[in-house]
């Protein structure tokens, strides 16, 4: 059994970060201690650097099958890698979507073959698969997918009877995308009478509204609230929304949680005069007051999670004018150093990095041994030097789309190793050769 030792390293959680060694033997994490002598194959010198479980980003979209002149799970997940992402749940609306356990199977298959991280996908809900839904076994699959706002196909959910049903009748997390499909449709029609389809970008958080976001997720969480479901509100976007969630329990008794997305949490609608398209994403990027009472719902635990919402597009699909640009950008390999940049300006400790990204993930999923630094767990580690910084440009960005919201930007942090199932997959820029990913299991 092939054994890693880890030296010195500033080990991050929740509860505080401390110098320690880290045994690697195989897959798992052995021991856990100072001034370990025990043999290794391997000796890594950690000094100065600070350690953090492997990410679990549960909202990604890797556009496999069927969208891959976009991405494909190989490219964005060895992407992934690079930004300190070692285990992702992805999002049915593929094409075909994943609302059939055969559709499924073969993205699992996909994965299995092609990916560079530990993988799990949502299976989506529709107005008319809810036998397809009861087939889910919830310890193969990290949940269901509800679009409760404008989507691709017939993914959007916008029968009451149905929804009430599928909320009755699974106990698996449901996680939504809320935003009021009348509402938007009503802003769009009003814009576009002004302007046809070249609407200014700045509207976008207009159109696709505070409102339009309230509306949904409030009436999501009051049929979570009366079915007794278990609802998870994905990329929240507006301060109004974060009063509709608790603090008051730990995030284990919760009912109903909550996620905030990077973006949400770094640009605000002064940036669309700049950046365009480049950061039209649904829901839209509000303003800045509403990123600054998402900060303080993350904070206080109102919010539980920080992920990604992944969700890449070609720059030429990207160039076109309002109503025919998609919405969504990459942002895989930048979250964790974009999220300790924000630790470096002060708005957010590592430990809370490590407990929005790592630990509460795997709670609230119940991944099964990962998002925790601890003996018997997967070895999943990511190596960050917090004081090394680099430029985000076209020659080091590696998703498949080939852009990023975060070109020109310089961030002071760098992963410099990140470990998958024990094996060194990516160290100093180079990609291990081989690949060592496994499906996440869940402890249901």
């Amino acid at each position: 059994m092939h054994k890693i030792l880890l030296k010195n390293a500033q080990i991050v959680s929740e509860s505080d970060i401390k110098t320690a060694d880290i045994l690697i033997e195989g897959e798992r994490i052995s021991k856990i201690g100072s001034n370990l002598t025990d043999e290794a194959d391997e000796v890594i010198d950690a000094t100065g650097k600070h350690v953090f479980p492997g990410v679990i980003d549960d909202q990604v979209h890797f556009r496999e099958p069927g969208l891959t002149h976009k991405a494909n799970i190989a490219t964005e997940s060895r992407a992934a890698i690079a930004g300190g992402i070692t285990s992702f749940i992805e999002m049915p609306n593929t094409n075909p979507q994943t609302t059939t356990i055969e559709k499924l199977n073969d993205k699992l298959n996909i994965a299995k073959e092609t990916a560079f991280a530990n993988y799990s996908f949502m299976f989506g809900g529709t107005n008319d698969n809810l036998d397809e839904i009861l087939k889910v076994d919830p310890t193969q699959v990290a949940g269901l997918k509800l679009f409760l706002g404008s989507s691709t196909g017939n993914m959007l959910v916008d029968d009451e009877k149905v929804l009430e049903k599928i909320f009755s009748s699974t106990d698996m997390v449901i996680s939504v995308h809320c935003e009021d499909e009348a509402t938007i449709k009503k802003n769009l029609a009003e814009y576009k009478s002004t302007y046809g389809d070249d609407i200014p970008m700045e509207f976008h958080p207009i159109i696709r509204s505070e409102e339009a976001c309230y509306i949904s997720s409030s009436r999501a969480i009051e049929l979570a609230k009366k079915t007794g479901a278990r609802l998870h509100v994905f990329h929240l976007s507006t301060g109004k929304e974060t009063a509709l969630f608790d603090n008051s329990i730990p995030l284990e008794e919760k009912k109903i949680t909550a996620e905030v997305c990077i973006h949400h949490l770094w640009f605000s609608d002064e940036d669309y005069k700049e950046k365009g398209t480049h950061i039209k994403w649904n829901p839209a990027v509000k303003t800045a007051n509403d990123r600054a009472q998402l900060w303080e719902a993350l904070l206080d635990d109102r919010i539980d999670v920080i992920a990604s919402d992944h969700a890449p597009h070609t720059l030429e699909e990207k160039s076109n004018v309002y109503t025919k640009a998609p919405s969504g950008g990459p942002l895989v390999q930048h979250a964790l150093v974009a999220m300790i940049q924000a630790h470096k300006q002060g708005k957010i400790s590592l430990e809370k990095i490590a407990q929005k990204m790592c630990h509460n993930p795997a709670r609230l999923f119940q991944v099964k041994d990962r998002g925790f630094i601890k003996e018997g767990f997967y070895a999943d580690l990511v190596l960050v030097d917090v004081e090394k910084p680099w430029e985000v440009s076209k020659d080091n960005i590696l998703y498949k789309c080939g852009w990023s919201p975060f070109e020109g930007t310089t961030f002071d942090s760098t992963i410099t190793h990140t470990f998958v199932n024990g094996n060194l997959a990516y160290a100093e820029g180079i990609f291990s050769e081989k690949r060592h990913v496994k499906q996440l299991e869940f402890n249901r």
